[in-house]
């Protein structure tokens, strides 16, 4: 991803309020506001262009992350719109200063949100597939480039909707991936920026600890999520990870492994048996 110079505007000082961002000699803008100030957002002169939009909040039913991307002609009246939705609790939008932006731009756009989205697979999506639209290859690169500026403002304005959950094998640090294993079940995962990913394709114990459930509670509760969630699965005896799964620290990811309380700092260790604590203490 190439470097960037990111110029971020807080109208009332508040950097969880009203924000726009732009990017060095780029066309584009965005703006993100709180849905406690969508008639501020809507009121602002950019919302009377096409554009892309990214609501994003929690599924109130699962309470998982959950998010409906979107595309409009004028990106007001679209908004406005989805008060009837409850899940949302931040909109980010994305539209062009110098005006370029066609239908069939932010169709293009829309669609290529929603597919990457989908492959991250950090949010559960309001929405199914969107049809997108043809464009001449000129304009693809175009909206492409918009696109790469697109995943690298959304972060900053404190979405991950786009953010790999295992980031590029290039990253993977010293000492490889990291391995946890208990009674026949295999984990690979790594550390990441926000803690720890168990990659896909990894294992762990089908059964709780019998003391989990009074020790340990929140790993009990963790892994009913993780199943209802369709990111544990069992299979020949195991509960297999059918995607990444990002957890707040090794200690967690190392407990849902286990079915109980576990210290992720010595249970993950690299290929020659080092542990991730003499690692984090040679580094």
């Amino acid at each position: 991803m190439s470097s960037a110079t990111i110029k971020l505007f807080l109208p009332d000082g508040d950097a969880k309020g009203l924000r726009t961002a732009e990017i060095s000699n780029w066309t584009g803008k965005a703006l993100a506001a709180p849905r406690t100030e969508l008639d501020r957002l809507v009121a602002r002169d950019e919302c009377d262009k096409a554009g892309v939009y990214v609501l994003t909040g929690s599924d109130p039913t699962t309470n998982e992350p959950h998010a409906y991307i979107g595309e409009a002609e004028v990106i007001r009246d679209r908004l406005k719109q989805h008060k009837g939705k409850e899940f949302w609790v931040s909109a980010v939008v994305f539209v062009s200063k110098d005006e370029n932006l066609t239908k069939a731009h932010v169709r293009y756009l829309e669609s290529r949100l929603l597919s990457e989205a989908a492959q991250v697979g950090r949010f559960t999506l309001e929405q199914n597939q969107a049809g997108g639209s043809k464009l001449p290859e000129s304009d693809r690169e175009d909206m492409e480039v918009f696109l790469s500026r697109i995943r690298q403002l959304l972060p900053v304005l404190g979405s991950d909707l786009l953010t790999p959950i295992a980031q590029s094998k290039a990253k993977t640090p010293v000492g490889g991936p990291l391995t946890c294993r208990i009674k026949g079940a295999v984990a690979r995962g790594q550390r990441t920026a926000e803690g720890f990913v168990v990659f896909s394709g990894s294992t762990a114990v089908l059964k709780d600890r019998p003391s989990a459930q009074e020790r340990h509670p929140f790993v009990v509760t963790l892994r009913k999520q993780l199943v209802a969630g369709g990111t544990l699965v069992e299979k020949d005896g195991f509960f297999a990870f059918t995607k990444d799964a990002e957890f707040s620290s090794p200690s967690a990811a190392a407990s849902v492994i286990h079915g109980g309380g576990a210290n992720g700092l010595t249970e993950w260790k690299a290929a020659d048996g080092t542990t991730l604590k003499e690692l984090d203490e040679r580094a």
